[in-house]
């Protein structure tokens, strides 16, 4: 499902190149779990935005949905994330204008796929995350929580094959926090998605079969759940 070898980011400085990533390598079966974790400035967020495509790499390879999309261009990589990719961010990322329901049909609607059965789909998703009665509320109504599980409901209207998280429980308090985390990895099993998150939470962490820990931008710890 995912397989990253030797990835490599850095940017160009006056004083130099600074590199924030250093030859990680690591491959996801189908229906497995991740999570990346290290301190902040560690790279957590560059791994993750260079594994779903959001941005490329200096270095090495990704090969996603069995796809490389290291040497892709933008207008590729989104083909490739609208096709495979679910997002969940810390700051939802909804669009002000748009109902629960309508953010949710958002990435079918920029496949172009939208109609009655897109919508059932997207008020199932609702309900399932327990915003059923909230479908025409707009994001200014919703409270943190609730903006989260929209943006969740969104992640899955695609049917991801791989699902990449960052810090999702980030701007919740513990026990909206807590619901978050049960409806994620509840959907990832019902769904069969491969999860990928980055987190500081260490007992999110715990919940996955596998954690990467990273410091200064390079893999120090690999850890498999038996």
């Amino acid at each position: 499902m995912l397989k990253v070898e030797r990835l490599t980011k850095f940017y160009p400085t006056a004083t130099g190149p600074l590199t924030v990533l250093k030859e990680v390598s690591f491959d996801l079966a189908p229906g497995a779990s991740l999570a990346i974790v290290g301190p902040s400035g560690s790279g957590k967020t560059t791994l993750l935005g260079l594994c779903a495509g959001l941005d490329r790499p200096s270095g090495g390879s990704v090969v996603l949905a069995g796809e490389s999309i290291g040497e892709m261009n933008e207008d590729a990589r989104a083909r490739v994330r609208n096709a495979h990719v679910g997002f969940v961010f810390q700051n939802f990322q909804l669009i002000p204008t748009l109902t629960a329901l309508e953010n949710v049909l958002v990435p079918i609607e920029l496949r172009g796929e939208g109609g009655p059965e897109a919508e059932a789909e997207a008020h199932a998703l609702l309900q399932r995350v327990g915003l059923g009665a909230r479908t025409d509320h707009y994001p200014v109504q919703l409270s943190g929580g609730e903006q989260q599980r929209v943006a969740l409901a969104r992640a899955f209207i695609n049917r991801p094959k791989i699902l990449f998280c960052d810090e999702p429980t980030g701007n919740l308090d513990t026990d909206t926090a807590h619901a978050m985390v049960d409806l994620i990895f509840g959907l990832n099993r019902e769904k069969g998605t491969t999860l990928v998150l980055v987190t500081h939470d260490l007992e999110l962490a715990k919940l996955c079969r596998r954690r990467l820990r990273l410091r200064g931008g390079a893999v120090v710890e690999d850890v498999t759940t038996p």
